[in-house]
């Protein structure tokens, strides 16, 4: 049996569509800060995909947590054009099958998958916002003119014009004035700070998305390599079959054993080949919802690379809490979050202090727009906002913030509570999968095999215990499907224990 996925190497079938129900799996042991939005694929597209497995080798250390911020960086410092605005789609279908194993599912998951995409996007919107905050405000430029006599209002030009009432002209004081306004020093720059750790945090928001993401990435890609080892289980339970059908009828023949052991014999076969349209279609839609998480088109054929019988070395539970508590994206959020909230208080307290303005102007004895002015006059002004109303604002400001800094600080608690928990029961579902897994294929199966052993010699020397035979060869293909499902199970259990502690299971 340890050789039975090798022996389907570049083996292709034809499967159609059916919903997969253990991808949930992922979905529930990996219950983390975010919500996860599955992405399914309705079956009912025509045309069959073809699917191939090969066998292939793996490795795990719990190091390096997943991190996306390479990869926003080199998108931010892009100028944003036409060419480069990314696009979020479905591609075409392929003409030729993609050879993939688990890293290069989670890359392209990483790369195309349009929920990542999505939190990728919002992040560099967020990322955006930072200089604009920080820059400085607007000035303001305005035209001045004032002392027009009756019924000139718009008498720009003429409004210093001596006159019989007025010998001596009217002072306009035309003229030009720009002002700009200042935030008292150390508001703008923490202002500026508190959008960047919010948009941080957004990026360690994705990058928890993405983790479970993966999680249900591999559950999908285990499961494929389940069902293929299902398949080649029950082509050799088929085979042996056959076997038992041969002998019966060489027993009828010889009047023996009546026609009904026969009978039973193909029925039995048939049961076996009949079983194998239920995995194909298993099959078909796993790989096709692998497709939808990686941004491919559904449809697209896909050759997964992996090996069934790979041996990993976990850490222990305590490594992975500590690793957890560490390096997880939740709670590198939440630290943001508590870490911007903190800030918002001290921005909430400043906004005791006041801000200015600064004005400057310049005018003339005449009017702006006429010839020959004459001397140029000039005004500097310094205006002073301050908080009135008994600071009624800025009080209540302040209680805001403080009460937004405790609600973080208490999901931060949380958020390290269910992340610890998460990992405890990823755990120990991961050990009773090893240990299941272990235990059927040391005890069970074994005694199994001997069993359809003695069974098949016993009726082929004397043609009896025919239903024996039967009943040994069900209990072996049932043990042989159950070892394929329970390998399957802990290698799903192990890779979303990593991804539950905040580490990809390669």
């Amino acid at each position: 049996m340890a050789n039975n996925l090798a022996k389907v190497n570049q083996h292709s079938i034809v499967v159609g569509p059916r919903s997969l129900k253990r991808a949930a799996f992922a979905i529930a042991a990996t219950a983390l800060a975010l919500p996860l939005h599955a992405q399914t694929v309705t079956p009912n597209l025509p045309g069959p995909a073809t699917v191939t497995v090969q066998a292939g080798q793996e490795s795990s250390s719990l190091s390096n947590p997943p991190s996306l911020r390479v990869q926003a960086n080199e998108v931010l410092k892009q100028p944003v054009t036409e060419a480069n605005t990314p696009k979020i789609y479905t591609q075409g279908i392929a003409s030729s099958a993609e050879q993939m194993d688990l890293r290069q599912l989670w890359l392209a998951l990483k790369l195309n998958n349009p929920q990542l995409s999505s939190l990728r996007e919002s992040y560099l919107s967020a990322k955006a916002t930072v200089p604009q905050i920080n820059a400085p405000a607007n000035p303001q430029v305005g035209l001045v003119w004032s002392g027009m006599p009756p019924n000139s209002p718009f008498a720009l030009g003429g409004a210093n014009a001596p006159s019989a009432t007025y010998p001596q002209g009217i002072s306009s004081n035309n003229g030009f004035s720009f002002a700009q306004p200042f935030q008292f020093p150390g508001k703008k720059s923490l202002a500026s700070e508190i959008a960047n750790t919010n948009a941080e945090a957004l990026l360690a928001q994705s990058e928890s998305t993405y983790l479970q993401l993966g999680a249900q990435l591999s559950t999908l890609f285990y499961s494929a390599l389940a069902y293929q080892k299902e398949l080649q289980v029950l082509k050799n339970a088929a085979m042996r079959l056959e076997k038992i059908k041969n002998l019966a009828k060489a027993r009828n023949n010889k009047q023996t054993t009546s026609n009904v052991e026969f009978l039973n014999a193909q029925v039995a076969q048939n049961a076996a080949l009949a079983d194998q349209f239920l995995i194909e279609r298993q099959l078909h839609v796993a790989i096709k919802n692998i497709n939808t998480l990686i941004g491919r088109h559904s449809r697209e054929n896909l050759v997964l690379v992996g090996n069934m019988h790979r041996a990993m070395t976990m850490p222990s539970l305590l490594e992975l809490e500590d690793f957890a508590e560490t390096n997880h994206p939740s709670l590198k959020s939440s630290a943001l979050q508590l870490e911007a909230a903190r800030k918002g208080v001290d921005l909430a307290k400043k906004a005791y202090l006041p801000d200015f303005q600064v004005i400057g102007s310049s005018f003339t004895p005449r009017g702006p727009f006429s010839a020959n002015n004459g001397a140029m006059y000039y005004q500097f002004e310094l205006d002073l906002i301050i908080p009135l109303y008994f600071f009624t604002k800025e009080k209540y400001g302040v209680e805001q913030a403080q009460r937004s800094q405790a609600a973080a600080e208490a999901g931060s608690v949380s958020s390290r509570q269910q992340i610890v928990l998460a990992v405890n029961s990823a755990y120990a579902y991961y050990d009773q999968a090893r240990r299941q897994a272990q235990f059927l294929k040391e005890r069970q199966l074994p005694q199994a095999g001997d069993a359809y052993q003695v069974s098949l010699t016993q009726y082929s020397n004397n043609g009896r215990g025919f239903n024996d035979l039967l009943i040994a060869q069900t209990q072996l293909r049932s043990l042989e499907v159950q070892l394929a499902l329970a390998e399957s199970n802990l290698l799903q259990a192990q890779a979303v224990l990593l991804a539950t502690a905040g580490k990809e299971p390669f």
